[in-house]
């Protein structure tokens, strides 16, 4: 029986696992990880990422052939494959601080499987990786290799959360980068027979090492530019009096363009995006291209702009400021169907009410008031390190947050309610109640164009929705500070 193991059980490597295990039953696959707790809630009831369908698969698996090990050295020695899912933050200091790759768990999972590995290997790069890790890991592997050979496979993941079993389950594409040499072709091969289980061969793509990793932070970059275009767009069509859901769908329906990424929205998140880029950048900028680093930068800049923007809408509409007046927020989550609050834009924009003496009332339907609190308490980049090495910040603002068990607690006596992430409940809700019961003048701030703005706008409320023709309420309020 061919074994797998996956070094790291968090958002790539158990649902990728998961689904190896369910298409393909001759194969044992072992999920290991250093963290207790997190092992413990993979073979648990609950486990510990939400993600739509997740449950069932890994429910119809487990201690079959799917397992969940803290015993991480005996897996991986008995491994054939060994996929590399470990955490690859940004560094938050020395060279390249604020953008480059901190390799530190990449480098450790490489030691550790040239240590225990008494057989040869087929080593898997899953996580993000800057271009050319593979050679520092390949150096690694060659000089502790005790007489075992290694072969380095690139093979990064293209899950979005929210989707990631659908995803996985039918792939647009998946990506094996290899060496060009005939025990490179041939691991490439192995691999490539793993996902022939169940994904067509037309789809299983087969490139050199480099070309794979940098398709990855190609696929980020690209896709976070499309968001922030849209982004920019939505402050001219303000401005203008255009609507941006009338722009987006006009160029999405040329077939050069199409219509996926773009909704104009407070600015995106989760776990890729932003730190793809800024490693892209730090990439170019070693490499002398600077004008190159600077276009990528950009987007990033865009999307800083975006939350900033939305927060001065706040304050300025408000008669310019927010001190003491109860803000309801509704969703933390970066994006709707996951419980995942990596780079989520509500932050920034919560930090950004926070500094201007707001009280805030968070809801969201899958976040923790624990995790919504360590969030807001975190410096910027330390989310991707291991919980016991993230220094927190219990700054008294977090005093001035308050968790709410549903969307109608939350706005109850609030003077603004600010939509963050787009739950589809979020568009359901009874906005007559919950006008009742704000103060008034009662606003609206529509961070994801989720709310109907005609119909809030009878109801009594004043509504800015992001790239929507301007409440004359807020037609002569300041836009937007620069960034």
């Amino acid at each position: 029986m061919v074994k797998i193991c996956c070094i790291g059980a968090g958002y790539v490597g158990g649902p990728t696992m998961a689904m190896i295990a369910l298409k393909c039953p001759d194969i044992e696959v072992a999920v290991v990880d250093i963290s207790v707790p997190r092992i413990a809630a993979w073979n648990s009831e609950v486990l510990p990422i939400f993600e739509p369908g997740l449950d069932e698969v890994v429910k119809a698996c487990r201690s079959r052939n799917l397992f969940f090990s803290t015993d991480v050295e005996k897996h991986v020695s008995e491994a054939g494959i060994v996929f590399v899912s470990v955490n690859t933050p940004t560094k938050t200091r020395g060279l390249g601080a604020g953008k480059a790759a901190d390799l530190t768990y990449w480098e450790s999972a490489a030691r550790m499987i040239a240590d225990v590995s008494k057989s040869d290997k087929i080593v898997v790069e899953k996580s993000t990786v800057p271009v050319k890790t593979a050679e520092a890991i390949e150096k690694i592997l060659s000089h502790n290799n005790k007489g075992v050979s290694f072969q380095i496979l690139s093979n990064p993941e293209f899950l979005a959360e929210g989707t990631a079993m659908e995803d996985l389950k039918s792939p647009d594409r998946v990506l094996i980068g290899g060496r060009e040499t005939p025990a490179g072709r041939k691991a490439v091969q192995a691999l490539k027979a793993v996902y022939a289980h169940w994904v067509p061969e037309d789809r299983i793509l087969t490139t050199n090492l480099w070309s794979a990793e940098l398709s990855k932070l190609a696929a980020n970059a690209f896709l976070a530019q499309r968001i922030s275009s849209i982004n920019a767009m939505s402050a001219l069509c303000e401005s203008t009096g255009a609507d941006v859901a009338e722009v987006a769908y006009a160029i999405g329906k040329d077939s050069r363009i199409g219509s996926r990424f773009l909704n104009a929205s407070v600015g995106f998140g989760g776990s890729c995006f932003q730190k793809d880029i800024l490693n892209l950048v730090y990439i170019c900028e070693c490499n002398g291209l600077i004008d190159i680093a600077n276009y990528w930068k950009q987007v990033v800049q865009i999307n800083d702009y975006q939350k900033s923007r939305f927060v001065q809408r706040v304050v300025s509409s408000m008669f310019n400021t927010v001190s003491g007046k109860k803000i309801a927020v509704l969703g933390f989550a970066f994006k709707k169907d996951t419980g995942d609050t990596r780079e989520t834009p509500a932050i920034d924009v919560c930090n950004g009410l926070l500094g201007d003496k707001a009280l805030l009332s968070i809801y969201d339907p899958q976040v923790t008031e624990q995790q919504i609190r360590r969030d807001l308490s975190m410096n910027k980049f330390d989310w991707d390190h291991p919980q016991h090495l993230q220094p927190l910040n219990l700054s008294d603002s977090v005093n001035l947050v308050q968790v709410s068990k549903d969307a109608y607690e939350a706005t109850k006596n609030a003077h603004g309610l600010c939509i963050l992430t787009e739950w589809d409940e979020f568009r359901k809700l009874d906005y007559q109640k919950i006008y009742q019961q704000m103060q008034k003048p009662a606003f609206v701030f529509d961070g994801r164009n989720v709310a109907n703005v005609v119909e809030l706008r009878k109801i009594g409320f004043i509504v800015y929705s992001i790239g929507k023709p301007l409440d004359p309420w807020m037609r002569d309020l300041p836009a937007a500070s620069s960034f």
